[in-house]
Parts: C-alpha cells; sequence; structure tokens
C-alpha cells in the first residue's frame, strides 16, 4: 500500500494532479477541495489510498490520513465504490460525515452527487457501528466551501472552492458556475448523478471563452 507521497506538484487538473516524486511524475486522482490546496511547482504531501481493478491502479489523495481512512471505510458499505466515496468527501467534512451516521442524517448524505434516500438509509445501516469520532472536532457540520450560502446545492459549493482554489477570482468563478448550471440541473432532473469533475472541466472551458 501507497500510505503517502511528498513531492513537487507538477500539474494540476479538474479531477487530478500530477506530484513528482523522485523524477516519476504520480497521477492521483483528488476531490476538488483537496485540488484547491496544491499549486504547480511547490511542494505537497498527500495521505493516499491505491485501488486495484483488474484493468486499472488508480491512486487517490487526500489531505490527511483521516480522509484516507474514511475514504477506505466508506467503501466498506454496500453499493460505495472509490468514485462515490470521493464525491461523498467532495461534500462534507470527516466530522460532518461522522455526525451525520450517529444522528441519521439522510438529508445531509442525500446532498451527495449519486446517493438517493435509499441509498443514504443503506449508508447509515452499514456505517452505524464502524464510524469513531475521528480527530477532528469542529462544531460545524457544514458541507466544504461553506463560504457558499448553506442552502446552495453541494455540487456548486464544490465547484465553487476548486474555482477559487485554482486562482480565480470570486466574480469569475461564479460567472462559470452560473454558466454549467444548466447542465447540472437537467442531471438532476433525470435523476442523474452530478459529477463535479466534470463539472469543473466545463467551468474552466467556459473561462476561457469569457
Amino acid at each position: 500500500m501507497i500510505a503517502h507521497l511528498s513531492g513537487v506538484v507538477s500539474a494540476v487538473g479538474p479531477d487530478q494532479a500530477v506530484v513528482d516524486v523522485g523524477g516519476v511524475g504520480l497521477a492521483v486522482s483528488c476531490t476538488p477541495t483537496t485540488l484547491a490546496t496544491l499549486r504547480t511547482g511547490t511542494a505537497a504531501r498527500l495521505a493516499t489510498s491505491l485501488v486495484v481493478r483488474e484493468d486499472s491502479l488508480t491512486l487517490y489523495g487526500f489531505v490527511d490520513d483521516d480522509e484516507r481512512s474514511l475514504f477506505e471505510l466508506l467503501q466498506t458499505a454496500t453499493g460505495v465504490g472509490p468514485r462515490l466515496a470521493q464525491a461523498v468527501l467532495a461534500i462534507h467534512r470527516p466530522a460532518a460525515i461522522r455526525r451525520a451516521v450517529a444522528s441519521s442524517d439522510v438529508a445531509a448524505l442525500t446532498q451527495v452527487p449519486g446517493i438517493g434516500k435509499k441509498g443514504a438509509e443503506r449508508l447509515l445501516i452499514d456505517l452505524k457501528d464502524r464510524l469513531g469520532t475521528g480527530p477532528d472536532t469542529g462544531s460545524s457540520s457544514a458541507p466544504r466551501g461553506s463560504s457558499v450560502p448553506p442552502g446552495e446545492p453541494g455540487w456548486r459549493r464544490s465547484l465553487m472552492q476548486a474555482l477559487l482554489g485554482l486562482g480565480w477570482n470570486p466574480r469569475e468563478a461564479e460567472a462559470a458556475v452560473h454558466a454549467v448550471t444548466p447542465q447540472a440541473e437537467e442531471r438532476i432532473e433525470r435523476g442523474d448523478s452530478v459529477e463535479v469533475g466534470v463539472l469543473l472541466r466545463q467551468a474552466l472551458s467556459s473561462l476561457d471563452r469569457l
């Protein structure tokens, strides 16, 4: 298992970063919030989890060991794979996830793209006795990116924070989010999941045209 990596960030994209470790560029899949903490040309340390499939090896990166542990624990629940576990962490901080499970907060979990009411209920059952309190004891249960009004959808909060972290100013970020909102709402109306990484690519493309 690759527990963590340290190196210089050589590239940051919509859904992954490349970190130069000993002359080898490692592609690491990250949430928009994690990507927002990285800067090209600067040193970084990421906790990591390697997911092995028959046809692929995917390295997932996190801001700390607690996020990595929760990512792995989420996958022990029925129907939760690495992508969905990553989506949960893109919307909620670890402490907020633990509180949601402890209080059976279905509404909090359904903020995550790809989790409906039945999926949230199943997740609560599977994780009820598995989650500890963790090191994060902050009192806020707000999703990541809570500088955006709390009534905003989870995908919008994550997208705004990612754009701001990539260096766009608030006005530009808001314009880009507005540009991709119709696509997001269309997917929601069809009952499809909203993938923040896909929206981020579309938002960056719209910024190039501004």
